[in-house]
């Protein structure tokens, strides 16, 4: 029997979820000319549904401009919510203000996409690496200086690095500085915005690596966001693919994976290079056409079917709700494909 998403969390009582986000919607007002009346709105994040569970990781992936990094963004609350909740531990952190938002927040850290602009270029990595425990009167004086060198030895940095700038130093050492500032705080929700994307192939599983060993030495729960799907393959437990502001699929990486049901996953899939030549003649590639359309002017009905191969009338006038098609398999698609090969099954 098909469920949608909120009918199978109230089924799944048993499961504890660290954050819960519900209709979670953000608009941007893109309305050009002050006397204009009617008002245009670019619809970033447009009413989506998820969970993450303690001490997993939950991947994000899909085009440039699909909503993901917002959706991080939202959570972190460093933007302002048109609608939703975000529920962090039992609690909707956009009804916390003040003393209580900040403590909050403590528990919430992030780690960026560019290591070298978001770090202070005029502090040194000590300072940069203490600022969090400051700021939160967590340690001072010589327990201040001991949790930074530990932390320092956490995440491979040597300890006589910690008087120097950040030019001094190369992308993935930037980012283990980003890392032993976002665990500083021993957090239980870290955001991962692409936290690999702009370094080299060989430092990314390193980078990799040691992301999976502190989730396990720390009890760290990430939301991992990338547009690239081997990295989310590497560290996600579950996977939601965004597209245009919307979650079209959302399951294990297993199953994601193995066996797609959204014709935009299946077309994602699709283009990751595949190094062995003889492998890669065998393999049908199946090309994802077009261009995304704006989120300022989302198309009706749902919003891939101007690019969707198996399109048909029902696509283009009426939008898919996020279902379950399969245990623990969630997809908003009339027609989902079966085997992940372009069979269409009406449901």
């Amino acid at each position: 029997m098909v469920q949608n998403l909120e009918q199978v969390e109230k089924q799944a009582k048993k499961e504890e979820y660290l954050l819960e986000v519900k209709g979670l919607k953000k608009y941007f007002d893109v309305t050009e000319g002050m006397f204009k009346k009617e008002r245009q709105y670019l619809r970033a994040v447009d009413n989506i549904d998820f969970f993450v569970k303690q001490g997993e990781t939950l991947g994000i992936v899909g085009e440039s401009g699909c909503g993901k990094s917002t959706t991080g963004n939202l959570v972190m609350q460093l933007l302002d919510k048109t609608e939703g909740e975000i529920i962090f531990e039992g609690v909707d952190l956009g009804k916390l203000k003040g003393e209580a938002l900040r403590k909050k927040r403590a528990e919430i850290q992030m780690i960026f996409q560019d290591p070298f602009s978001s770090l202070n270029p005029r502090m040194r990595v000590f300072d940069i690496i203490a600022e969090p425990l400051k700021t939160h009167n967590v340690a001072k004086g010589k327990d201040l200086e001991n949790q930074v060198y530990e932390l320092m030895d956490v995440v491979g940095l040597d300890r006589s690095y910690a008087r120097r700038y950040p030019h001094e130093f190369s992308g993935g050492q930037r980012q283990r500085i980003g890392i032993a500032r976002a665990i500083a705080l021993k957090p239980k929700l870290i955001i991962c915005d692409e936290p690999v994307s702009a370094l080299d192939v060989s430092i990314q599983s390193q980078i990799l690596n040691l992301m999976s060993k502190l989730q396990k030495e720390f009890q760290l729960t990430y939301i991992f966001i990338a547009h690239g799907l081997p990295a989310v393959k590497h560290i996600s437990d579950r996977v939601a693919v965004m597209y245009l502001g919307k979650i079209v699929e959302i399951t294990t990486k297993e199953k994601l994976f193995d066996q797609p049901l959204h014709p935009y996953t299946e077309g994602l899939l699709s283009a990751v290079p595949i190094p062995d030549p003889t492998l890669r003649d065998q393999k049908d590639r199946i090309i994802i056409e077009g261009d995304m359309p704006s989120p300022a002017n989302p198309p009706s009905g749902c919003r891939f079917h101007t690019r969707c191969p198996y399109a048909q009338e029902k696509c283009r006038n009426v939008e898919p709700n996020l279902v379950e098609e399969k245990p623990d398999h969630f997809v908003a698609c009339h027609f989902p494909l079966e085997e992940g090969h372009g069979v269409l099954i009406e449901k």
